[in-house]
């Protein structure tokens, strides 16, 4: 069975940082695509960050700069570390391991950035 577990969420004051990690069960780990997605409310799902096989990463515009993915293959775990929150990045994460035509999400984790 595989599972995808996200934790590291929470509320945070605006300029603030927060690691999130995603830890994969039931999957050989280095073979997947993994990425960090997330859905703000009333808002479609965006795509933030993707590490690939071979450890190289990706992220979307807006995010930049701001936030860093890894991945940890002898702990099965895939992180997303975010400074410089902004209100705007309030929004559940979550993440997502692909490989081939399979593809695997994870409940998500809630992040909200306040005062």
């Amino acid at each position: 069975q595989v599972q995808l577990v996200e934790a590291g969420g929470g509320l945070v004051q605006p300029g603030g940082s927060l690691r999130l990690s995603c830890v994969a069960s039931g999957i050989t780990f280095s073979w997947y695509v993994m990425s960090w997605y997330r859905q703000a409310s009333g808002k479609e799902r965006e795509s933030v960050a993707t590490i690939d096989t071979g450890g190289s990463t990706y992220y979307a515009e807006s995010m930049k700069g701001r936030f860093t993915i890894s991945s940890d293959d002898a702990k099965n775990t895939v992180y997303l570390i975010m400074n410089n929150l902004k209100p705007d990045d309030t929004a559940v994460y979550y993440c997502s391991a692909k490989y081939d035509r399979s593809e695997y999400w994870g409940q998500g984790t809630q992040v909200t950035v306040s005062s």
